[in-house]
């Protein structure tokens, strides 16, 4: 049983089960802005990104444009399915889709093998989706700002891409609570491996906004906090993991 992981920057990522590729909330090319404009906060790619071949699935975790940017979804083929959390779906409609698929937390579908469950993510300012992907050659848990659903159970997965630190900003509080969620984490599913995910890559931020985030944590406290429990991996842009996942799998309820 293997599948595998390439990081492609900031929150995407392309995994392949098997031949069934699936591209998640993909940056490939364009700026990055938010409302009401680049002067808030705008991100650049310092190269263009290779847009992946044979894609089988767009999954989005959320409709805001770090996640479900539009430049770069306008690129692809409207023909690959799309899942995504209710604003990533309408958004991926408005840009021309044909098959997409709206699953709320609670939900799941399975495609060609692969089975797709949403559960909450991060209220930014409503409610996204966190997923689990199983499949025949492993699983995957993933939600990009470190938010954990209470209320699912405890069970297995092969690997967790996940933030490990927190991104905060002063009286607001943290947007992003990898760091704080991590123990929490590796105690609820064990993972082969955890990735870090979601500030990575090579893209530069300017504007107002960044003047204000905070960082709490680091890379070398999420070694010391999953110490040998896990293999947590720093991912290199562009390298393809190989993971080798367990032999059986436990669905998650």
């Amino acid at each position: 049983m293997t599948f595998s992981a390439t990081y492609l920057g900031s929150s995407g990522w392309l995994l392949d089960f098997h031949g069934f590729r699936v591209l998640v909330d993909p940056w490939l090319r364009g700026p990055l802005t938010f409302s009401p404009g680049p002067w808030l906060i705008e991100g650049n790619l310092q190269k263009e990104i290779e847009t992946p071949e044979n894609i089988s699935l767009i999954l989005l975790t959320q409709g805001l444009p770090d996640h479900a940017h539009p430049p770069s979804l306008s690129m692809l083929n409207k023909s690959i399915r799309v899942i995504g959390s209710p604003s990533a779906a309408k958004l991926s409609k408005e840009l021309g889709f044909e098959n997409v698929l709206t699953l709320k937390p609670g939900t799941e579908q399975s495609i060609d093998g692969l089975t797709v469950q949403a559960k909450e993510g991060a209220y930014v300012p409503f409610v996204e989706n966190a997923y689990f992907l199983d499949h025949a050659e492993g699983s995957v848990y993933l939600e990009p700002h470190g938010f954990l659903d209470a209320s699912i159970p405890c069970r297995e997965v092969d690997i967790v891409i996940t933030p490990v630190v927190d991104l905060l900003i002063p009286i607001v509080g943290s947007f992003v609570k990898g760091r704080t969620l991590l123990p929490e984490i590796i105690n609820r599913f064990k993972p082969l491996k955890i990735f870090a995910s979601t500030i990575g890559g090579d893209a530069e931020f300017k504007g107002l906004l960044p003047k204000f985030i905070r960082t709490k944590g680091s890379y070398k406290e999420a070694r010391q906090i999953i110490g040998n429990q896990s293999d947590f991996i720093e991912p290199i842009p562009f390298y393809t993991y190989e993971i080798h996942g367990r032999t059986n799998q436990t669905k998650s309820n």
